[in-house]
């Protein structure tokens, strides 16, 4: 079928790699979107503008990424059933995908518009950039609807096995930010809210394009108004899987707001280093994150169509591509970090490039454990296993918490940097072992050949 790839069968290296470049840049497109924010509003508002924006990183983790991680699990199904040569089944899992994500979406838009400074001021946010970072964090949060078109629409591309068409909407979307924020900044002098409502209408575009382009060219997913009527024992099944997704994700980002917590003690110097280097290593990791991502969606189409040895030889070979690359990467954040660093400051705060290259040396030796999480978590979730990875994400919240309570008031920003790589080696150690026992009782069953 045109615009869609069928995973079940073809070399698993060569379908999950070319799955993933497109999925790489695409995901590296979709981080640009705060790359940019930081970038901008760094260089032209200050180190006190960058800090209000940079705040408010954990929050927006907590609201809009658990759209993402809704949308992700939502999709999963509908892959099953690609997989499983159900074409009624594909356009109704995408009309539910649709309803689901935009009644969380516009309930994540309230909840984060209403109680934006409550959440701030919980936050203990320096009162000199509170302002800024509400002003920031209420707009793009209101527009939480704007971006779950964007990303369900997306989500349902990947699941058919086209990464390359979601690559291409997300880089016109960041195009068109690029040209409208140093508008809205510099001409129309909105300052920290231009940065926002650039955002906004860059994702409110690309949605509508994303939703032109599966209308016209991508039949399987052309839903029929037959597709719309509501379903409960279906929409529940979606909702089994999209929403332990999308809780793993608030909880991932909960540890992250304990952080923010014990961080905005330390100041607004080593607020901003923080802000910066993580914008620096979250362009960095969108390989290892989209390898996984590649993995759900190859998963999820061997499973619908039974073929269990393909899943195991596919994460095998995932690991050493995967791996491979992790390492190289931390290599090189650790060598070429203040460069990286001084990208968003300049010259004007050299505390701020000290900081933030601790942080990147510290993260960067452990990025091998990160790859491996994304791998074994997005397979269960492809096999429609959802309690282990709710259950690691449960543990890398009490690790990032637990450093964030017991180090970072003993330790400073060094302490800090320790929760990343604490919360990847409490997260990865439970997924390890769910995935090699479900692949020893796959044996057991006949679903796997021995070795």
């Amino acid at each position: 079928m045109a615009n869609t790839k069928d995973m079940t069968s073809g070399n698993p290296a060569k379908l999950i790699l070319f799955f993933t470049l497109p999925l790489i840049a695409g995901n590296i497109f979709q981080q640009l979107y705060g790359f940019i924010d930081t970038l901008l509003v760094g260089r032209f508002l200050g180190v006190e503008a960058l800090a209000s924006v940079g705040c408010t990183g954990p929050i927006m983790f907590l609201l809009v990424g658990c759209i993402m991680g809704l949308t992700a699990g939502l999709t999963i199904i509908t892959g099953q059933r690609f997989g499983a040569k159900d074409m009624e089944g594909v356009r109704r899992s995408a009309a539910a995908c649709v309803l689901i994500a935009m009644g969380a979406s516009i309930f994540t838009a309230f909840i984060g518009g209403y109680f934006a400074r409550e959440i701030l001021l919980w936050m203990d946010t320096p009162l000199d950039i509170i302002d800024g970072a509400e002003d920031f964090i209420a707009i793009v949060v209101g527009g939480s609807p704007f971006f779950s078109t964007f990303i369900v629409g997306a989500n349902l591309l990947r699941a058919l096995g086209d990464s390359r068409h979601p690559t291409i909407f997300l880089a016109t979307s960041l195009c068109i930010n690029i040209v409208l924020e140093p508008i809205f900044l510099l001409v129309f002098a909105w300052g920290i809210p231009g940065a926002a409502w650039a955002m906004i209408v860059s994702q409110f575009l690309g949605g509508f394009i994303v939703w032109i382009y599966i209308w016209r060219k991508v039949p399987a997913l052309r839903i029929q108004r037959q597709d719309w009527q509501v379903d409960w024992p279906f929409l529940w099944q979606h909702i089994r899987v999209g929403m332990p997704m999308a809780f793993q994700t608030s909880i991932i980002a909960i540890g992250a707001v304990i952080l923010q917590v014990a961080l905005n003690g330390l100041g607004p110097i080593s607020v901003a280093a923080f802000s910066a280097a993580q914008k620096v290593e979250t362009i960095a990791l969108m390989p290892m994150m989209s390898f996984g991502i590649a993995m759900a969606a190859y998963t999820a189409q061997n499973y619908g169509a039974g073929k269990f040895n393909r899943i195991r030889q596919g994460v095998n070979q995932c690991i050493m591509m995967s791996g491979s690359f992790s390492i190289a990467v931390g290599f090189f954040n650790i060598i070429c970090g203040s460069w990286l660093m001084h990208l968003f400051i300049g010259d004007a705060a050299p505390e701020v490039v000290e900081l933030g290259q601790v942080y990147l040396t510290t993260t960067g030796c452990c990025y091998w454990i990160l790859a491996l999480l994304f791998i074994y978590r997005n397979t269960l979730q492809g096999l429609g296993k959802s309690f282990v990875p709710t259950f690691a994400g449960i543990m890398e919240l009490v690790m990032r918490a637990g450093v964030a309570l017991g180090l970072v008031s003993s330790l400073g920003f060094w302490g800090a940097t320790l929760a990343s790589p604490a919360a990847w080696i409490g997260s990865c150690v439970p997924l390890t072992i769910a995935f090699y026992y479900t692949v020893r009782k796959m044996k057991k069953q006949g679903k796997l050949a021995e070795n």
